[in-house]
């Protein structure tokens, strides 16, 4: 099976004043939706910045990242596949090559 890399974008009220308390709950929702879902899912990293929550996650397909949030009880205001990653490494890499 092929996973699919996929950035979420989740409008929260306030998000940037959760405590770590907070957060740690809603990791364990998250986790707990990951569980249920019965089909690969990795969810990478999450970014919080201002009222917005910014979550990567790899999964088959759009939908199931849907049934993800929708499990979890969270928004998902904006799903999109990452088309590409590159970084520091990448000027390095290009002049290696």
């Amino acid at each position: 099976m092929t996973m699919t890399r996929f950035i979420i974008e989740r409008q929260i009220e306030g998000a940037g004043n959760l405590t770590p308390a907070d957060l740690a709950g809603i990791a364990r929702t998250s986790n707990e939706a990951v569980a249920s879902l019965g089909v690969p899912y990795t969810w990478v990293n999450s970014y919080v910045a201002g009222d917005k929550i910014y979550c990567v996650h790899e999964a088959e397909d759009a939908e199931t990242i849907l049934e993800h949030a929708r499990r979890g009880g969270f928004p998902a205001d904006l799903v999109t596949v990452v088309a590409n990653e590159f970084g520091p490494h990448t000027a390095e890499q290009a002049a290696q090559q």
